[in-house]
């Protein structure tokens, strides 16, 4: 509430407008409390149990409203307070009914043959309605059966057919609409093609502004989804002017550190839309009065930014999948066609090995961090950040080996068949990297498999006689052969082409392998 602000009404106050909504000038009045209530309670996801009949009565009274042939301004002001209130479990049971259910569905357009994209004033409450249907069936059991009644998935499907996007992509000029729309929220001011002008004095973004752009950069996100080939020139600038804006986007911040975070968060998210090869503009060339991070010339203020997000996200140390997998995609395929941005980053996250005292997963830089990753319980999670370290070595085993040990990289050369060593497919520039003075004299003593520096260990078979070292080999044989006849082990081997196999099946075939070899010398 401003300072010097009236203080709103309270629930009961709320209630009891919208119960007698009938009288003169009802309407009005619902809709200035409804306001007043859905301010208030815009982030507000638990409630007190004491006014618990009081919300319920209140879901009654908005959805006896919205039954009724009202302004589109209210029905927008009361679907927001169901959508809030909806989020409380406890008071749908008088909300879910099918009468409740098909005055929401009426609302957003699910239960009509006619285009929903015809009225563009109604565009607010079918959305509403929507959040409304979402909040509502993912929360109550008895709207999931009801919905199963009232064929709701298959009306949402209608609404979404598969030429939905395309539609929107190129009958409708989406792209084109909403790249304006985000263009004019973040005020960009353009100094020449692709490159909008940076201003380290500008101020941050308003909240109403940050919002715009959020919504903006969801839509795009919608629409490109499935935009990975370029096949025109048209389409080729279109998706270069929306990188450009992206790049505006993220050295822009909000009105708080959460909003800027979320705002960067979305346009990473359409960033992994936008085709590969249209991402050069994200590091145009820079000029002498611009930021400080450069590298060959390059002005790379929106990759660090991108460096900056990863880093944070990785430290907030959950939502893995869905917070830190978007922007690691998108930095190793930047990293996998773009050089000059592999290498900024590689200087940044793997530069010359020095200290290889402790393992590669210990320690708080951002090498450790993704290597930490590398073994984390989510198979995705570390698959990505596997790839991302394997992209920055050029996809050259020794050279990732050095900077993550054999243990913590064995599940990515397993899954790419590179247990044997070699490379990947992708093809990179020849340039060799040189190993620091420290790390070649420490290179000898390092150990493979957990890639740090050990100290000699005194071998126990230094003090066994024969007959004892004998016996010892001998009862870790039958060990095995025990282990292996109870199966709970199975000896495995590397096929030729670098995969793992059973162990019978990798000899044979290398055999067959050398055979052929021999013969055709």
């Amino acid at each position: 509430m401003e300072p010097g602000a009236e203080p709103g009404p309270e629930l009961g106050a709320v209630l009891e407008a919208v119960e007698g909504s009938g009288g003169g000038g009802g309407a009005e009045a619902v809709e200035r409390v409804l306001a007043w209530y859905n301010e208030e309670n815009r982030a507000t996801f638990r409630f007190d149990p004491a006014d618990e009949d009081k919300r319920k009565k209140l879901c009654e009274g908005i959805l006896n409203i919205l039954e009724k042939d009202t302004k589109t301004s209210c029905q927008v002001a009361c679907l927001e307070a169901l959508r809030i209130l909806s989020r409380d479990k406890k008071v749908l049971v008088p909300v879910t009914t099918k009468r409740n259910m098909q005055i929401l569905m009426k609302l957003a357009k699910l239960d009509t043959v006619e285009d929903p994209l015809e009225r563009v004033s109604e565009f607010p409450v079918i959305v509403e309605a929507l959040k409304c249907l979402c909040n509502i069936i993912f929360n109550s059991s008895v709207a999931q059966k009801l919905s199963l009644e009232l064929n709701l998935a298959a009306m949402l499907c209608n609404l979404l057919q598969k030429y939905i996007r395309a539609q929107l992509r190129q009958e409708l000029q989406g792209v084109q609409v909403l790249t304006q729309a985000l263009e004019s929220s973040l005020s960009v001011r353009w100094t020449e093609e692709y490159k909008a002008a940076e201003d380290r004095d500008r101020p941050p973004l308003s909240l109403q502004e940050t919002d715009c752009a959020i919504e903006a950069l969801k839509a795009l996100f919608n629409v490109t989804l499935d935009s990975w080939n370029v096949h025109s020139k048209n389409e080729s600038h279109q998706f270069r002017y929306m990188a450009a804006i992206l790049r505006h986007c993220l050295l822009t911040t909000g009105p708080t550190e959460e909003k800027t975070e979320e705002l960067h968060s979305n346009a990473i998210n359409l960033l992994s839309n936008v085709p590969v090869s249209c991402l050069d503009v994200l590091i145009n060339p820079s000029s002498q009065e611009e930021t400080d991070i450069k590298y060959n010339g390059m002005n790379m203020g929106a990759i660090q930014i991108l460096l900056d997000f990863m880093e944070k996200r990785i430290d907030k140390g959950s939502s893995y999948r869905e917070g830190l997998t978007p922007v690691l995609s998108l930095l190793t395929e930047c990293c996998r066609t773009h050089r000059n941005i592999r290498k900024f980053i590689k200087a940044q996250v793997l530069p010359p090995l020095r200290d290889v005292s402790n393992r590669p997963e210990v320690g708080t830089t951002v090498r450790n961090k993704l290597v930490r990753l590398m073994t984390h319980v989510d198979l995705g999670v570390k698959q990505i950040a596997a790839e991302f370290l394997f992209v920055l070595c050029k996809e050259r085993v020794d050279s990732l080996l050095k900077y993550t040990g054999y243990g913590n990289a064995a599940g990515l050369l397993a899954a790419r068949g590179l247990l044997a060593g070699g490379r990947g497919d992708h093809w990179y520039s020849d340039d060799e990297d040189t190993d620091t003075e420290e790390y070649k004299s420490a290179k000898p003593n390092i150990n493979l498999i957990t890639g740090h520096l050990e100290e000699p260990m005194p071998n126990p078979m230094d003090e066994m006689t024969e007959e004892q070292k004998e016996y010892e080999a001998m009862k870790l044989v039958n060990m095995f052969d025990k282990l292996s006849r109870d199966e709970l082990i199975k000896p495995m081997g590397v096929r030729p082409d670098g995969t793992m196999a059973p162990l019978e099946e990798a000899v044979s075939q290398y055999h067959t392998s050398k055979q052929e070899s021999s013969d055709s010398d």
